[in-house]
């Protein structure tokens, strides 16, 4: 398959939908203009079936809905998606499957998870996690971890233009292939993933056993098992971690790498991955006051 080039799919800062502008005032009084990002729900149907409504800065809705329902075990592999319906006017997107679905029983365990925006997990979301086998042969080089981090932080992003969002990132070796930006880091993750079933079948290799996901958030369970399910052997965060993130990966054998800013990063799970081919102090570190913050995300 072709090798993919740097940033096939970007975040897009000088979309109107994504960005507005506010008036207000600041510390001294005086007015000032501040760029946000918007912010509007998007109710995802899976065929005759309402499944959630989702807040979402709204590009890349089939993607995101189609990322969902993988994410959730609600589609698999193998299923034949027939139609995507999306209507802008009434915020809503409808997936059409070839077979009958049902899933009153999950939604009847859905629980709220610690996403920001409106994340869900439901109930039997592990059922496939223990038999997800990782690629042991995937690597992943520190000058990799570093090139990443410097591309992501450095292209045109929504958050560059108006802060208050999440980003992630699929890369191959030291390239960012998709980025995505939302409101909550759940949904960028799932955009990515959505994008993978959808075009994943093309030239371009998008295959997950020798890729890396870099994320701006932290390293919580949800966002372990979405990438174990997703199959990439390797999660990059310049977040901290919790501890149920850290067991979970441990598990199912995930390399899980944290607090990556400037040339300092914390790997917690699969460091056998992880070879040491740069010199760290070649690498300029972040500004302290920018590393107490938690960087440019949190």
């Amino acid at each position: 398959m072709t090798k993919a080039r740097e940033f096939i799919l970007a975040p897009d800062p000088d979309d109107p939908r994504l960005v507005e502008r506010c008036h207000g005032t600041d510390h001294d009084g005086a007015p000032v203009t501040a760029s946000v990002p918007v912010e509007r729900p998007l109710t995802l149907y899976l065929n005759g079936q309402e499944i959630v409504t989702m807040m979402t800065i709204g590009d890349y809705p089939e993607y995101l809905a189609v990322g969902y329902l993988i994410n959730q075990n609600m589609l698999a592999a193998d299923d034949r998606i027939t139609a995507i319906d999306f209507d802008a006017e009434i915020d809503v997107i409808v997936v059409r499957t070839e077979g009958e679905t049902n899933f009153e029983d999950k939604l009847r365990k859905k629980t709220l998870t610690s996403g920001c925006a409106q994340g869900t997990a439901f109930g039997d979301v592990m059922e496939s996690f223990d038999e997800v086998e990782l690629p042991p042969d995937a690597v992943v080089r520190t000058s990799w971890l570093y090139a990443i981090s410097k591309k992501i932080n450095t292209h045109p992003s929504i958050y560059l233009a108006a802060g208050a969002i999440h980003g992630c990132a699929l890369c191959q070796d030291d390239r960012p292939l998709l980025y995505m930006e939302d409101v909550g880091r759940h949904n960028a993750i799932d955009k990515i993933a959505g994008y993978m079933f959808l075009e994943g079948h093309g030239p371009i290799d998008l295959g997950p056993e020798d890729k890396l996901f870099y994320t701006t958030g932290r390293l919580t369970s949800e966002m372990v098992i979405k990438c174990v399910q997703m199959r990439i052997p390797v999660l990059v965060s310049r977040s901290g971690f919790t501890a149920w993130g850290v067991e979970l990966a441990r598990r199912a054998n995930l390399t899980l790498i944290g607090r990556a800013k400037g040339k300092r990063f914390v790997c917690l799970a699969g460091q056998e991955r992880i070879i040491y081919d740069a010199d760290p102090t070649a690498v300029a570190d972040e500004p302290a006051a920018q590393a107490r913050k938690g960087g440019r995300h949190e």
